[in-house]
């Protein structure tokens, strides 16, 4: 039997998924790393933190499943969207990676949305703002200019882990989409957006598709890994597509609600639908788009609650349950490094309302989870305004699928159905890649069929519905109450 490795980089974790040819999942692991706040709006990572966990997970993998590592046909790594790293001539990198949740370029984004707002929506699908690689470097540029004029290479994350693997810089065209530095129209970057950055073509790296075969792992990184030299490893690409591969999403009308670091909701379509508050990327399903909004903080305010206020997340769920929808008054804005859609405003903050001395521990963990609810809601209600059709029943996706009680909030609030795979994880959706790459499957939706396996399905409660947007009512209120003062600061 021979097999195939996906490992996933998150805002929050690595993790690695290994899959037979046949589509079962033989082991996973899992290493988390931390996500770092050094100043306000700030969201960066620590690269060395990727390898380590590249490093812990492979090793981890082949002892939990006690395969021989030359039984691997092919790797293939994924991580987080433009995520950018800025490395010297010698590919070492200058600085922590900037998060593509990092506000800090909020000035620079605006410039840039006023000056050119249309040329470049014209040719990236979107319009500036802080979330993507064109501003990030106009800010690195006006406030670390010692680090910029050092700069000779911009990778992104999956393509800096897969360079130690490989020493091959190269990258694919659906993280490229992600950068506002390429031109989504002829498929290149585009010399005269790098040049607001302030950057040159060659500094980015060379495109290729997401399946092709870009190296192999060398014998250094054999000796870290515990992977086989020479083993063949694919590009790969980015997280979301990687989750909506995973779970089986690749024909027209499909639609997925992810419960990650970021909250998403896709519809599969035929085309891309260019608007301000979507985010479109191409699908690895040929002619296939999956245009989506986007929640800043889904899983990551979870996160975020449970590092700062303690407790595990079986415990903190026990508690939530035992509270009734509406929280008592009590409601959680998730806006912990602003929101995208459909507001595409850095300057939100998150924030607790309605909070008395009635209220318990309990009351604030299920206020989180259903701040979270609230927000997807205001994302689906702005992609239903847009007429884009998509199937009755989605599929939830992501790290926060796995909280049964959350899920059941999530599809009374949104008042759809969401099935469940056996794993939408980015890391079973990479090792699926791989094996197209290496001709394990035919295509996306060959691998589909092989190896997604639907496990169960939540349906809404009707009678809470209803109760769900009442409270979401009075969620829109404080918002439009409270972004004027968060844009005063």
């Amino acid at each position: 039997m021979k097999y195939l490795l996906g490992i996933d980089f998150g805002g929050g974790a690595s993790k690695a998924t290994l899959i037979d040819e046949g589509g079962k999942i033989i082991a996973d692991n899992t290493v988390e790393y931390p996500t770092l706040y050094p100043e306000n709006g700030a969201c960066e990572q620590n690269p060395q933190d990727w390898i380590n966990a590249l490093c812990e997970n492979s090793k981890a993998l082949l002892s939990k499943s006690g395969i021989d590592s030359g039984d691997i046909l092919a790797v293939a790594i994924d991580s987080a969207t433009h995520t950018s790293l800025v490395c010297d001539g010698d590919f070492k990198p200058l600085r922590n990676a900037i998060h593509w949740t990092d506000t800090r370029s909020r000035k620079q984004a605006d410039k840039l949305r006023e000056e050119l707002g249309e040329e470049i929506f014209k040719k990236t699908f979107h319009k500036p703002d802080t979330i993507w690689t064109l501003p990030q470097l106009n800010w690195l540029k006006e406030t670390e200019p010692q680090i910029f004029e050092k700069i000779k290479y911009i990778f992104f994350e999956k393509d800096y882990v897969r360079y130690y693997l490989t020493g091959v810089f190269c990258t694919d065209y659906i993280e490229a989409e992600g950068s506002m530095l390429f031109d989504c129209n002829k498929l290149e970057w585009d010399k005269e957006l790098c040049k607001l950055a302030g950057i040159t073509t060659d500094m980015l790296p060379p495109i290729v598709k997401p399946t092709d075969i870009i190296g192999k792992v060398t014998e250094e990184a054999s000796k870290t890994t515990g992977l086989k030299e020479s083993t063949p490893v694919i590009c790969g690409t980015t997280d979301t597509v990687m989750e909506v591969f995973a779970s089986g999403a690749v024909s027209k009308g499909d639609v997925t609600v992810k419960l990650a670091t970021a909250g998403r909701i896709c519809v599969i379509t035929d085309k891309p639908y260019p608007d301000r508050h979507l985010v479109n990327y191409s699908h690895i399903a040929d002619g296939l788009w999956y245009p989506g909004t986007a929640t800043k903080s889904c899983a990551a305010s979870y996160r975020w609650y449970r590092d700062t206020f303690g407790g595990e997340y079986k415990e903190l769920d026990s508690g939530a349950a035992e509270i009734s929808i509406g929280c008592d008054g009590m409601i959680f804005h998730p806006y912990l490094n602003g929101e995208l859609t459909p507001y595409a405003d850095p300057m939100l903050c998150g924030s607790f309302t309605g909070v008395r001395a009635t209220h318990t521990k309990a009351h604030f963990t299920r206020a989180v989870l259903e701040g979270v609810a609230y927000s997807l809601l205001d994302s689906k209600l702005y992609l239903d305004s847009l007429n884009i059709p998509y199937n009755t029943v989605a599929t939830a996706i992501g790290g926060g699928t796995k909280g049964k009680l959350w899920r059941q909030m999530i599809a009374d609030a949104l008042g759809i159905a969401l099935k469940t795979t056996e794993s939408s994880d980015s890391s079973f959706g990479s090792a699926m890649l791989a094996g197209i790459a290496v001709g394990v499957f035919k295509d996306a939706k060959d691998a589909v069929e092989k190896c997604v396996k639907e496990v169960d399905i939540t349906y809404p409660n009707s009678d809470n519905t209803p109760k769900y947007q009442k409270v979401f009512e009075s969620y829109k209120k404080i918002h439009d109450a409270l972004a004027p003062i968060y844009n005063e600061r």
